[in-house]
């Protein structure tokens, strides 16, 4: 729940928005009410340990080895089980992932650990929101997780970060974890074997991944109805294809909602009355292909809420005064339920421990998946339009590339390249990830997601997709230059005066790399029409 621009209570669910913005440092608080619940759980969690006194009872990753190991006794003593827990699962390989994602991952692991179902202790979410005051960022590799058991080796690597193992970042610079902690004024983390497989065992990587791939394909949607607006309006198309009664006989809400986003951007349009009866497809059908990626993107809104309000852990600890269904104090999800006990929403005696699979990345996977597809066809439309632009058959009499001299000058001739480029990167990337399982860990995970490829790689696309706004939000304020008519809606101009003044026009030829990257920032970070 975010209380002011500066800082973020663990209390209530979070947002995207509070994900973008914790990639620099802010201030994370945890209420009485919410260390109250924490510590609730963790009593619970040495009261089911213990048992009646007569030995420990049987808690996965507490008394156990882990994965397919569980069958054997783990270690005794409870730092060794720490140890024992994260050693294993370092190895992890690639590149780092970026900051942003790491950041991010680990406020979301700090709220799931904060609604009180996972045995930690409070010491462990007060240090985990310590950090997000500063710049430290533990560094994790990128390849690794299935997304099944949680993100097991991206997670124990930034937790290995926060005990002083391994390295990590600490403003923007790379150095071993133990002297960016200290530099940052923080104290490592000491952990039991609990603490550590809560931290692990969730799937936060790919829910931050996906949150924020989200967020970036939705501004490049909006983006994409606005330059397509200002595309009809600089080749006088007639805006009929907008048409109300129309799309409402389409029958699909995302085309409703689009087409009257457009008819809004485009009102007080004139058509020049020069243009053929029926535009092509990449203008006439904006609205339906928009709007279908619109309907998408509803459903990977859904699926992030829930993931980011939800618990993604195993075991988890019910205390007996906090059911578990609608009056289970933080938890939003739906019942638990017992092995072969029916679930009355109010658990006898002092609780229960739950073992299950809400590590399991199948709907952040699904979705990804689904933003992979949107954010292809999305590329596609971006640089058809394009195409379009710099065809001097299609664009109305423009010059050819948009070149104020063609031959001498070359315009638009290198962006085109490009974006060829960045569409068919986007349309190998955009395999299905999801449904891709392979079996491992001696069969005990014998049906995995790929939740965290399928994340990482729809964040990736997220970013291509943004350049591809850029480079044909390049090409209109080009077309102008070269003698396209000034926009005739109002909405229109303010779009096109605003990319005047990021682009300048392209009188002799230069590198247009940072131009087209400006022009994407500015399509994506600002309300533009």
């Amino acid at each position: 729940m975010l209380t002011t621009l500066d800082t973020v209570s663990l209390t209530g669910p979070l947002d995207s928005a509070v994900l973008r913005r914790v990639a620099a440092p802010l201030t994370v608080t945890v209420d009485d009410e919410t260390r109250a619940r924490i510590d609730h759980s963790r009593r619970l969690f040495h009261d089911l340990l213990h048992g009646d006194g007569s030995g420990e009872s049987r808690i996965y990753g507490a008394t156990t080895g882990f994965g397919a190991l569980v069958g054997y006794a783990g270690r005794a003593d409870g730092a060794d089980q720490c140890d024992n827990t994260l050693a294993h699962l370092g190895a992890g390989q690639g590149p780092d992932l970026p900051p942003a994602i790491v950041r991010a991952a680990l406020l979301l692991r700090a709220r799931s650990l904060a609604q009180g179902f996972s045995g930690v202790s409070a010491e462990v979410v007060e240090r985990l929101t310590a950090l997000f005051a500063t710049t430290f960022t533990p560094a994790v590799p990128r390849y690794g997780s299935v997304g099944a058991s949680g993100d097991l080796i991206p997670l124990a690597y930034a937790t290995q970060a926060l005990r002083g193992r391994g390295h990590a970042y600490l403003d923007d610079r790379r150095m071993p974890a133990a002297e960016a902690l200290a530099a940052a004024g923080l104290r490592p983390l000491a952990l039991d074997g609990r603490d550590a497989l809560a931290l692990v065992n969730g799937t936060s990587v790919t829910t931050a991944a996906t949150a924020l791939a989200r967020d970036g394909v939705r501004a490049a949607h909006r983006a994409l109805a606005g330059l397509t607006c200002l595309l009809a309006d600089l080749l006088g198309c007639d805006p009929g294809f907008l048409d109300e009664d129309l799309l409402r006989a389409y029958g699909h809400a995302g085309a409703v909602h689009v087409g009257a986003r457009m008819r809004h951007t485009l009102t007080g349009v004139t058509p020049s009355g020069t243009r053929p009866l029926q535009e092509p497809y990449s203008i006439r059908c904006a609205p339906q292909l928009l709007g279908a990626a619109e309907d998408a993107l509803r459903y990977v809104d859904g699926v992030v809420a829930a993931d980011l309000g939800g618990v993604s852990d195993n075991p988890l600890f019910f205390p007996a005064d906090r059911g578990t269904g609608k009056d289970a104090g933080a938890y939003t999800g739906t019942d638990a339920v017992t092995d072969g006990v029916a679930d009355t929403g109010q658990v006898a005696g002092p609780g229960k421990v739950v073992h299950g699979g809400n590590f399991f990345g199948q709907p952040a996977a699904f979705a990804a998946d689904l933003l992979a597809s949107v954010t292809a066809q999305l590329g596609n439309l971006a640089e058809r339009q394009l195409d379009l632009l710099v065809d001097p058959a299609r664009n109305g009499g423009l010059p050819p590339m948009l070149a104020t001299a063609p031959g001498q000058q070359h315009g638009l001739q290198g962006v085109q390249l490009a974006t060829t480029s960045l569409v068919a990167e986007i349309r190998r990337a955009a395999t299905p990830a999801g449904m891709q399982s392979l079996p491992t860990n001696l069969h005990n995970q014998d049906v995995v997601p790929f939740g965290t490829q399928a994340a990482l790689r729809s964040y990736d696309m997220a970013e291509l997709l943004g350049l591809l706004c850029g480079s044909l939000a390049v090409g209109l304020r080009q077309a102008v230059h070269v003698g396209a008519r000034r926009p005739t809606a109002p909405g229109c101009g303010r779009l096109l005066d605003a990319l005047v003044e990021t682009v300048p026009a392209v009188e002799r030829d230069r590198p247009l790399d940072a131009d087209v990257r400006a022009a994407a920032r500015l399509l994506l970070t600002t309300d533009l029409p």
